[in-house]
Order: structure tokens, then C-alpha cells, then sequence
């Protein structure tokens, strides 16, 4: 780690002078309420070590270091505030236990669980301390507000799928399990991998290093998993009833998830925006990858609660940061966060009606002064230029138009011309060394990562690409930003292979109870088409469990696996049958899968031979491929 270098100091000191720092009411806010907490929200793992903790994060109580960007770090001190507290008669929220919130919402004979966070062991913890003081309430219903794991996948930690037998509710938007799953499952593997970059998950905390993720504090690790929903919420605004509770659903499809909802609890004048409005500006397509969302769409949501819910409440709750109160504050937020959103699409659709990319987009187009001041709408996880090529890929693709951007040489040998035509590595470094100090940080990564896809051993075109990543990292009021930065100047500083830390990968827990269709669609994007390409074969796969069989047809031809419910019957090739409770360790890849029918964990009538021909033919993965070097 290097200090901060004379350019960074004076960017982060302008930051000082623009933003009223003086101003304290988010403290408050994010202190009113407070009951009680865990020291240092510390929570143990159950299978060892540590699931969650606020104790590395002491620093914070410190005055500003230069390595930080001084708003990131205001923001960072906000997350680390931790506890339970009372928002407003019957409803209570547990923050900073996790990236996200939990809520509570007291019906007549329990209490409804909203987002039980991302672990089994947060959410445990944070019940725990509702129920020391607000007694041993049960759970009587589980709300999901969205798609996205932070929200769902501590749910064993507050209900059990017996609970659901007996009659627990679990209530989510319409299409959140088909959500879930195409996210974390289909494109799981490059999106942990840059998740890592986005969260920091590998950085210790510190001053020169992790202080926040934005959203919260950080990510942490435990047991997760997934129970399915009782009941969808399918009307575009729905009126239930739960445990007594009047709630009004409000569906929101392609804002901060593709399954999304807002709820209105009117009886307790309580409005609960998800994670459509934070105390940030959002991302419009995380840098860990996902479907683009619509930011017009999330405009005309944010106006449709503001003009049908928000005059009905006196206490606005989100399930990331703290919430907001009174009728006049809850107004100039909620309207404050729809008019960035519609800003962002419609600046961006204007330049681009003129003929600009999204580079030249993103490095013109600024916010409002007016709403840039406000700290709801500061880029802590999100960022104008990043969202500005979400806005312009959700509309035109990848592709800017250029024809020479049609089809360029891929790093590896584009690196190699770049360096060929300046004059070789030694002459780059020397370049960059000099635009180093000149604090041109942006040029000096771009034209460094030439020389390391060109020649990735070449250590002072790494160091000093590290160097200048670390610069812009100490900058960023994005905590995505910083992190991605202060992981890649890691990992360009190292000298052995990049190695995942704990708790990253694919839950068991959600394998184990995967839709078997969802399971075939995790199998055909493992083919390698090339290599099954002259197989031709219909294969029935059977999923046996207590409740009877499930069974798909595969179809084999020109490289893909397609799949439809039902039998082949005479004219299969193979019949293979397996125990749903196999599932899980099945999944993992083509070793396990060969293993299995080894060991008869898979079972094949008829041309075995072919089925482990077709086996042969998946492709491994490896979590932790190389993204800033070749």
C-alpha cells in the first residue's frame, strides 16, 4: 500500500469545500430509535470463525484519512452505525447486522419478517435481539421484497420449511424465484468472481484498504439458502391482509431487481421502498454484472409511490441504510431519488440522440447541482458514468456504433500491437511514470493494461499499474469503485494466483432445492459445444424424491442441450434416474457428475456409454479467472 499521492490529496480536499459536511441530520436518523445492539455486532459463524463483525471497523471513529475519498468515508462511518431500532409503532428494523436490513412488522399474533438478510446467522441474530425486547413474538409470515440474495438467503435463520408446512406465509413478488435463480445460478460464476472486485470481500478493512460497500457495511459469510414463496404478489397494486396487518403491494418489475415490489403498510402510516430509493444513488447495472434496469421505469415507479403512498405516511423505511421521517422530508427524498433516475435516462437518451458514445456521455454528463448536493444522491454504489453505459446498453447493446469497435483484437494481441507502436514496455512505463506523477491516473491503468496483457510478467508495468489503480481508489466516493480498484492493484502487486475467500460460491442449500428445469438450464450452459457437437441423443433424466418423480427429456444436437418436462419413452437413448437429495454435490461439475455414475449415485438404463460420452463433454469452471491480466 502506498500513500496518498499529491493529486489524490487535492481532489479529496475540493470534495471538503463542495459538500456541506457540517450538515448532521443523517446521524440523526440513523441513530433515532435505537434500542440495543450486540458489541461490536460481532456474530460467529456456525461452521467456524467469523460470520459478522463491526470490530475491524474501529478506524471509523477517526478523523478523515487522506487514502479515503472524505464523503465515501462519511458514508462509511453512517453504515457502522448498528443495532435494533424503532421506527414507528409495530414496526423495527436490525441494520448494520449485514449488507441489508431486516424489518419487523407486529401483526396481531407474531411478527412479519421483511428481507431476512443474506446469511442464516445474521438473520438469527437480528431475531434474536427483536425478541429480547419486544418478547418471543413467532413468525408468522416472510416477505421478499426482491430477487437479489441479501434479502433472502438468511431465511433459516428466522423459518424453517417446516414452519411452512404449518403454516407460515412467504410472500414475494411475481417471478422472484425464476429471478433468483437465473442470477445466481446461470450466470454465478463470472458474477462472484466480479463480485469479489465490486465488494472488496478479500481486503482487510482499513484506511488503505475496505471501509464500506455503499449499501452497507460489507458482505460477510455463513450458512444461506432459499425457501420458496407460498404466495405472488401478481397484481400490479395488491391489497392484503397479513397476521391482521393491511399491506398494499406495489409491484416494480426492472427497477433495482427484475422481480421487485414496494409495500404501503396504511394502518401504520409506514411506506417501505425496498431498495428502490437509498440513501445513495443506485447502480443501473452493478460492475459484478447483471441485467440492465430500466431507469424510466424506475422513475415512473418512485412518482407512482409518491403520488399514491407517500401523502399517506408520516415514516419512509428501505431495506439497505436508514429510514425517513415526516410528510415534507419523505417528499423531497422520494422525489429526489425519481428525479435522478429519470435525469440519468433522459440526459443520456439526449446525447446520445446527438451522436455521442457512452465514454463521451459518462465524462459529460454531471447531475444537477441542486440534487448532486443532496447525500441521498451521492454515487456511493452506483456512479454516473457507470450507470450512463447501463443506461445506453439497455437501449443499443454493447456496440457504440463505430465500426471500428465492430470487431477489435482481443486484449492479448491488441496489447501487443499498442506496446509494438509506442515503442516497446520499457518505453510505456517510462511514459506512464512521468503521466504517473502528473497524476494522471485514468491514462496511466489504460495504457499500462496494454503492457500486461501484452507481457504479464513485466513487474514495473504492474506496480506502477497498481500504483495508479490505488490513486484512484483513495478517490472514489463510489465504495464499488474503490474496492474493484484496491482489489486489482492487489492482484496486479501479487505474485502467486488470486484464491476465493470463504463463503463464496453456490449454496447447497439452494442446489438441493433447485427446480430440476432450472438444474438442466445450469448443465447446458456447461457444454462445450465444439467438443458434443457430433453427439446426437435424446436422453429421459428422472429426479426421484418422497413426492414422487420429476421427469425431463433431453435433447442433444449441434453442440446444445435443450430440455422439455415429460419422457422420451421407446425412443431414449438412456433413461438416468437420481436422488433429488444427490442434487446438491451433483452440481458441482463434470468430476462429480462422472463420479456419481461411478459410484451409481447416477443410474443409467440403456446406452450408458453414450450419457458418460455426454458427461465428457462439460466444461469445468474456475471461479477465480484472471481479469486484469491475460
Amino acid at each position: 500500500m502506498k500513500p496518498a499521492h499529491s493529486s489524490t490529496l487535492a481532489a479529496n480536499s475540493r470534495l471538503l469545500e463542495e459538500l456541506d459536511f457540517t450538515d448532521q441530520r443523517d446521524f440523526e436518523a440513523a441513530r433515532r430509535g435505537f434500542i440495543d445492539t450486540l458489541p461490536e455486532a460481532h456474530i460467529d459463524a456456525d461452521s467456524g470463525g467469523v460470520s459478522w463483525s463491526m470490530r475491524p471497523y474501529g478506524f471509523l471513529g477517526g478523523k478523515t484519512p487522506d487514502t479515503v475519498n472524505p464523503s465515501l468515508w462519511r458514508m462509511a462511518r453512517l453504515n457502522a452505525i448498528h443495532g435494533l431500532f424503532k421506527v414507528s409503532d409495530r414496526v423495527y428494523q436490525v441494520r448494520g447486522f449485514s449488507l441489508a436490513n431486516v424489518t419487523f412488522v407486529e401483526g396481531d399474533s407474531g411478527v412479519i419478517v421483511v428481507d431476512p438478510l443474506q446469511f442464516t446467522e445474521h438473520a438469527r441474530a437480528a431475531l434474536a435481539l427483536y425478541r429480547k425486547h419486544r418478547g418471543d413474538r413467532p413468525v408468522v409470515a416472510v416477505i421478499y421484497t426482491h430477487s437479489h440474495r441479501d434479502h433472502y438467503g438468511g431465511v433459516r435463520g428466522v423459518i424453517s420449511p417446516e414452519d411452512v408446512k404449518n403454516g407460515v406465509e412467504v410472500i414475494a413478488p411475481f417471478g422472484f424465484t425464476e429471478e433468483s435463480f437465473s442470477e445466481s445460478i446461470l450466470a454465478g460464476v463470472p458474477m462472484r468472481r466480479r463480485a469479489l472486485f465490486q465488494f472488496g470481500w478479500s481486503l482487510e478493512p482499513g484506511e488503505m484498504a475496505h471501509v464500506d460497500s455503499g449499501l452497507g457495511k460489507a458482505v460477510g459469510r455463513g450458512g444461506d439458502g432459499f425457501i420458496a414463496p407460498t404466495t405472488l404478489i401478481t397484481q400490479p397494486v395488491e391489497r392484503r391482509k397479513v397476521d391482521g396487518v393491511d399491506i398494499v403491494f406495489h409491484l416494480t418489475p426492472g427497477t433495482e431487481a427484475p422481480a421487485d415490489m414496494n409495500m404501503l403498510y396504511p394502518g401504520l402510516r409506514v411506506l417501505n421502498l425496498a431498495e428502490n430509493a437509498c440513501q445513495t444513488m443506485h447502480n443501473l447495472c452493478p460492475i459484478r454484472g447483471a441485467k440492465t434496469r430500466d431507469a424510466l421505469a424506475w422513475a415512473h415507479y418512485l412518482n407512482q409511490a409518491l403520488d399514491q403512498f407517500v401523502p399517506q405516511v408520516d415514516a419512509l423505511v428501505v431495506q439497505h441504510h436508514w429510514p425517513v421521517w415526516g410528510q415534507e422530508n419523505i417528499h423531497q427524498y422520494v422525489a429526489g431519488q425519481r428525479d435522478m433516475y429519470r435525469f440519468l435516462h433522459d440526459q443520456t437518451l439526449r446525447l446520445m440522440s446527438h451522436g455521442r458514445t457512452p465514454r463521451e456521455i459518462a465524462d459529460e454528463l454531471m447531475m444537477p447541482s441542486k440534487l448532486s448536493k443532496q447525500w441521498f444522491a451521492r454515487g456511493y454504489y452506483g456512479a454516473v458514468a457507470h450507470n450512463v453505459n447501463a443506461v445506453y446498453a439497455h437501449y443499443m447493446g454493447p456496440y457504440d456504433g463505430n465500426p471500428t469497435h465492430l470487431n477489435p483484437l482481443p486484449p492479448v494481441q491488441a496489447g501487443k500491437k499498442y506496446v509494438q507502436y509506442m515503442g516497446g514496455a520499457d518505453a510505456v512505463v517510462q511514459k506512464a511514470r512521468d503521466d504517473y506523477e502528473a497524476g494522471q491516473f485514468r491514462w496511466v491503468v489504460e495504457a499500462l493494461n496494454h503492457v500486461v496483457f501484452a507481457d504479464p510478467g513485466h513487474r514495473p508495468a504492474r506496480e506502477l499499474a497498481a500504483d495508479a489503480m490505488e490513486q484512484l481508489g483513495y478517490q472514489s466516493e463510489s465504495a464499488t469503485w474503490r474496492n474493484a480498484y484496491l482489489l486489482a492493484a492487489r492482484e496486479l502487486r501479487s505474485t502467486s494466483k488470486a484464491t476465493a475467500p470463504k463463503g463464496v460460491g453456490i449454496s447447497p442449500d439452494v442446489v438441493a432445492i433447485l427446480p430440476f428445469g432450472n438444474f438442466l438450464e445450469y448443465l447446458g450452459i456447461r457444454v462445450n459445444g465444439p467438443k458434443a457437437q457430433d453427439i446426437d441423443a435424446r436422453f429421459d433424466w428422472r429426479l426421484v424424491d418422497a413426492s414422487g418423480v420429476d421427469s425431463h427429456r433431453l435433447m442433444v444436437s449441434n453442440g446444445a442441450l435443450n430440455h422439455l418436462p415429460g419422457t422420451h419413452g421407446e425412443q431414449a437413448h438412456a433413461v438416468v434416474e437420481m436422488d433429488r437429495d444427490k442434487l446438491s454435490s451433483l452440481s458441482a461439475g463434470r468430476e462429480a457428475l462422472l463420479a456419481g455414475l461411478d459410484a451409481g449415485e447416477l443410474r443409467v438404463t440403456g446406452d450408458a456409454a453414450l450419457f458418460r460420452r455426454f458427461l465428457e463433454t462439460l466444461d469445468e469452471f474456475d471461479p477465480m479467472f484472471n481479469v486484469i491480466e491475460p
